[in-house]
């Protein structure tokens, strides 16, 4: 099982990991089918270690690939993540200065799909 982030920077194509984290994957699919994510901004960007969070519930750690505890990004997107690190933050509070989104979430179920 897969899905795409639609962000206003670009697309990121995350992999679940359904049979390792079933509550949390099934959870987290339930939020993208019901579009709880269509509109949200990227709220917290700690570069070089961390974490971009989009919401309290869902978090990537950076730099090195997105990933959670329940998915990493595949395929397409790593250009997407560079450019996501890249955004000018505030140092106290790691927010993104400009206001950035996912836009929508599109869920496959074939990782390898288009």
């Amino acid at each position: 099982m897969s899905v795409t982030l639609h962000t206003d920077v670009g697309d990121l194509k995350v992999e679940l990991f359904c049979e390792q984290c079933p509550k949390t994957c099934e959870n987290f699919l339930a939020l993208c089918a019901s579009n709880y994510y269509d509109g949200c901004l990227f709220h917290r960007n700690i570069k070089d270690s961390s974490i971009l969070e989009m919401s309290i519930q869902f978090g990537v750690a950076l730099p090195l690939a997105l990933t959670t505890y329940f998915s990493k990004l595949i395929i397409d997107g790593l250009d997407v993540l560079d450019e996501l690190e890249k955004l000018p933050v505030n140092p106290k509070n790691h927010k993104p200065t400009t206001e950035t989104r996912i836009n929508n979430i599109t869920i496959h179920a074939n990782p390898i799909a288009g």
